[in-house]
């Protein structure tokens, strides 16, 4: 598909969601507590742990969404600018940070063309955003606009464990929906934006305790997905999400295959 015919679906389908989640916002209070966005799902936490102390440095929300990212890095000292294709989804963000009394920029544009300067990010964040862009034109942009010095973190759905991909196929479980071009991050993916980055750290989360996907969270098999990850890393082709982590270093001569 064409980039702008792609690039118009996304923004109308989010476009749609953020009115929908207007919709059940209305009355409610937008303030929250750090601890409600870095414990909503389980790699969040140490997924942000990975950007450092951030006071004082520029940040990047790359698809900002809601904006409580945004808000949480804000009120870690952060100088941060959300950025997302959704207008809708932008207009949410900018009253939650006011709720909360933090001042993020906020702007609507495409994250494969980002308007920004070369090396204005000490760091670049972002949560189920690089699974629906095109990872070489994305991953020139990232690398162009993060400092020599800065690192990327970004959370994603993986796609490599085919009992998952059967069950995100046939099974119904809440907050399905999804545009009809993007698909779960795979290796090729991975390969794609090493072409752009010297460093690529990949951790997995959720192995066993994607089930509480279906059945609701299940802490204890969180602990053993820790046990099992740390004593058996290659598992993470096996889990449900990934966090990666990105540094510029010198760009790379060839693309390496992905670790296995």
């Amino acid at each position: 598909m064409h980039h702008s015919v792609r690039l118009r679906t996304e923004q109308t389908f989010h476009d749609l969601q953020a009115r929908q989640r207007a919709e059940t916002l209305v009355g409610q209070s937008l303030v929250f507590a750090d601890d409600v966005y870095l414990d909503h799902e389980t790699w969040i936490r140490p997924a942000v742990a990975r950007l450092g102390d951030v006071r004082g440095r520029r940040v990047l929300d790359l698809g900002c969404g809601h904006g409580m990212a945004a808000v949480v890095l804000a009120r870690r000292g952060a100088q941060v600018t959300g950025l997302d294709l959704s207008a809708g989804y932008l207009a949410e963000a900018q009253r939650r940070a006011v709720a909360n009394g933090v001042a993020v920029s906020w702007l609507v544009a495409d994250a494969q063309r980002l308007p920004f300067a070369d090396a204005a990010f000490d760091a670049i964040w972002g949560n189920a955003v690089l699974h629906h862009l095109d990872l070489d034109r994305a991953g020139a942009e990232l690398r162009r606009v993060l400092r020599p010095d800065g690192i990327g973190v970004f959370c994603e759905p993986w796609g490599e464990n085919p009992l998952l991909a059967w069950a995100r196929r046939r099974l119904p479980y809440p907050g399905k929906s999804r545009t009809a071009d993007e698909a779960p991050l795979d290796g090729r993916g991975l390969d794609q934006l090493r072409r752009h980055f010297a460093s690529l750290v990949v951790e997995g989360h959720q192995l066993l305790a994607r089930v509480g996907r279906l059945i609701g969270p299940q802490p204890w098999l969180t602990r053993i997905d820790a046990r099992l990850l740390r004593h058996a890393p290659g598992l993470w082709r096996w889990c449900r999400y990934v966090v990666i982590e990105l540094r510029r270093g010198q760009r790379p001569s060839a693309c390496p295959r992905r670790a296995g």
